[in-house]
């Protein structure tokens, strides 16, 4: 009997002395900020914000972050499930209820239509889209939504054709909840892939995106207000609270408005956006060449080029913190600042009152649709540019509202109205250098010196610059590394990481002790091709911590084709092709029609002396972008390599027809038609190609040797000369013109 009073007592001391989940707030070592996950008992839920903070409640409560996911129910489902039927691109889906619950009936991974259980709502306007759980803990967004306006199913994209094996189909990576939308569309999100079995085991703290997920993890708040009571103190475990200052707001708000890609294994509301995120910057197809909005890029991106931002207005100076909605109407909203007087009047506008031309928006906010019906403004607060558009293409807001009249006739009435442009905006510098432009360099380089332009346009700037050849700027880019602005010095890696070289090491190495977690893990990459074993002493400590922060940040994206390539580059650098290709292979796995990395992957076999499996590739990207010209060139190469010369020069003969421009084609069709002794057809190749670049060495030095060969020995030396004159510190060219005299 004493005995079992002992043995309860024991357990009832176990379960008495169970140590509660703590998070404890994050410390700094150093520059390290720890990315820890925060335990969800943590997060205490709306209706416990609700006691103390009703009137923001109120204003949260049926928002679209209130509804931005839900349990699939009869309040929850907006959409029509009484037997519709919806056809887009040959698929139907059919739309019904059975056994309590909400089902669709369309096509599957595998081609063939299947009956799948609605089991979350995504959002709730001006669309809908609902949720589907499949095998492995994936969750997939259905393609086809509902239109809330309209009352009726539509498809997200239908002029695109989606075959079931693709990436982009519905039930896979392109739509799949876990990774594409979980972490903004919930709280306290933790994605939890296991790439071993492609499979998730992902867990949120709330289903939707809740107080908590702004403000952060409200126990901490609670437990001290309860302590203190009318003492209380912040304790500032708390975030995006009143007085925070306006750019660092347009940061917190950042992290779920923007296009980027993601850098710590969890967001724990520690550091900033930079030891979390990277925003994708102003790069085609994204964005146009001047910074407008071409693809999604969820406003951050756009409003941080604006004058508004660098004037400090932030997101809540026109949106309700809480309910989203704008805080005024029409022109009222921009009159808070701007004189009424001066702006708001035909003198300014040149429309009648009261009509669509006189709204501000309309003219310095022109949106797209996305996703079918979703209506969203450029952010960047522009002057509309005709003469942008005739030069470079890119649209404005005049010709873009008058459909009927050209960028010309835009032109002559914005002169007319307003004179010529009387300042100059980044996009005049910006352009130039994104498009490639021959003097282009320069305006980026004067950007990027300019501080008074924002963070992100200086980093775009960076990024275009990397059009130019790396290598002849290399002073410049090693430059930007101690540049005040994290995003600059991040961009600045990003270019030279991308070149397969240790010159530079003495210069990155400073980098692992930055105080932004991106950029050490940036500086780590570009690393790469340093062994261990030569690290400086004095860097060996950090090196260890970021070589944990990179390794998370690349388990972190390995559910993505970007993150298992970059793997790939990584062991590449180090001079381990076969991990190379394996990290290349998985990529496949995850989008097996990524032509991009397929050509890659070709070229590694290639390398590799995998030659069966190379040609293989090569095929494949031809089979499905038959009007890719790299692929056939690089066949042709391959063919070449193996003797087999007549299909080498089919296929070069097919990648000049597709690329014209390329003197490389020129130069190897060249070669290989001399090969064959078809030497007119190797003359009138050379020639074609020196025709568009007269000075090209390759090929001046083909064209003399091929005279030589064929007698022809004037015209050999004739073109040696020039070979001379244009590479006088060239001995061979000298010693060749010297044997011929």
């Amino acid at each position: 009997m004493q005995l079992r009073i002992f043995y309860l007592l024991f357990i009832c001391t176990i379960f008495s002395c169970k140590k509660e989940e703590r998070y404890e707030k994050i410390t700094k070592d150093n520059s390290f900020i720890s990315a820890k996950a925060i335990p969800d008992s943590h997060f205490l839920g709306d209706q416990k914000c609700k006691e103390c903070h009703q009137k923001e409640f109120k204003d949260w409560q049926g928002s679209d972050h209130d509804k931005a996911m839900q349990i699939a129910d009869s309040k929850s489902v907006l959409a029509h499930f009484n037997g519709e039927k919806f056809t887009s691109q040959g698929i139907t889906s059919h739309f019904f209820k059975k056994d309590g619950g909400f089902f669709v009936n369309t096509e599957g991974p595998d081609g063939k239509n299947h009956d799948y259980r609605i089991v979350y709502t995504f959002g709730v306007r001006p669309l809908q889209q609902y949720i589907v759980k499949f095998p492995d803990g994936h969750y997939q967004c259905l393609r086809t939504a509902w239109d809330v306006v309209k009352k009726k199913w539509f498809d997200l994209y239908p002029d695109f054709k989606v075959v079931h094996s693709e990436w982009l189909h519905w039930s896979r990576g392109g739509l799949n909840w876990n990774n594409m939308c979980s972490d903004c569309h919930s709280t306290n999100v933790r994605e939890n892939y296991d790439e071993q079995t492609t499979s998730y085991n992902t867990k949120y703290a709330l289903i939707n995106v809740s107080c908590e997920a702004c403000h952060g993890p409200g126990k901490q708040h609670v437990d001290d207000v309860k302590k203190f009571g009318d003492k209380y103190k912040s304790s500032g475990t708390m975030h995006m609270t009143v007085g925070m200052a306006p750019k660092e707001l347009v940061d917190q708000c950042a992290r779920c408005h923007m296009r980027r890609e993601q850098f710590s294994s969890n967001f724990n509301f520690a550091g900033t956006l930079l030891d979390h995120y990277f925003p994708q910057l102003i790069e085609e197809p994204i964005y146009h060449s001047d910074g407008q909005i071409l693809d999604e890029d969820y406003v951050y991106g756009s409003f941080v080029q604006s004058k508004m931002y660098q004037n400090n207005v932030a997101c809540n100076n026109c949106h309700n913190s809480h309910s989203l909605k704008l805080r005024f109407e029409g022109n009222a909203l921009c009159l808070q600042c701007h004189l009424p007087e001066k702006f708001n009047t035909p003198k300014h506008h040149f429309h009648e009152e009261n009509t669509e031309g006189a709204k501000c928006v309309n003219c310095h906010m022109p949106g797209k649709y996305y996703m079918g019906n979703d209506f969203r403004r450029d952010h960047s607060f522009r002057i509309p540019r005709p003469d942008l558009s005739l030069k470079y293409g890119t649209p404005n807001a005049c010709s873009g509202c008058h459909k009927d009249k050209t960028d010309e006739w835009a032109w002559a009435e914005f002169k007319n109205l307003f004179g010529q442009v009387d300042s100059t905006h980044f996009s005049d510098k910006l352009v130039p250098g994104i498009l490639g432009e021959h003097n282009g360099a320069v305006g980026l380089s004067e950007l990027i010196n300019d501080k008074k332009q924002s963070d992100f346009v200086r980093a775009s700037a960076v990024k275009a610059l990397s059009h130019y050849e790396a290598k002849v700027l290399i002073d410049k880019f090693i430059s930007y590394l101690n540049d005040e602005s994290a995003l600059v010095r991040g961009t600045a890696l990003d270019v030279l990481g991308e070149i397969n070289t240790t010159d530079y090491n003495n210069y990155l190495l400073p980098l692992l002790n930055d105080n932004k977690r991106t950029v050490r893990i940036k500086a780590f990459y570009s690393l790469g091709g340093l062994p261990e074993t030569q690290v400086p002493e004095k860097y060996k400590t950090n090196y260890q911590k970021v070589k944990r922060e990179f390794y998370d940040y690349l388990k972190t994206n390995s559910d993505f084709v970007g993150g298992q390539a970059r793997r790939a580059k990584y062991y590449l650098k180090q001079g381990n092709l076969q991990k190379g290709i394996e990290g290349y292979e998985k990529a496949l796995q995850i989008d097996n029609i990524n032509n991009n990395v397929r050509l890659d992957l070709a070229n590694l076999y290639y390398s590799n002396q995998e030659f069966k499996k190379s040609e293989e590739a090569y095929k494949m990207v031809i089979l499905q972008e038959p009007k890719y010209g790299p692929a056939y060139y690089s066949l042709g190469l391959l063919y070449a390599e193996l003797e087999r010369t007549d299909e080498a020069i089919d296929q070069m003969q097919k990648a000049n027809r597709l690329m014209p421009e390329n003197i490389r084609v020129y130069y190897n069709l060249g070669l290989l038609y001399d090969k064959i002794q078809e030497s007119s057809k190797a003359e009138k190749t050379l020639i074609n190609g020196l025709k568009i670049d007269s000075n090209n060495e390759s090929l001046l030095y083909a064209l003399a040797f091929h005279y030589y060969k064929m007698g022809e020995i004037e015209k050999a030396k004739n073109i040696l000369m020039k070979l001379v004159q244009l590479y006088p510190n060239n001995a061979q060219y000298k010693s060749f013109l010297q044997s011929l005299n």
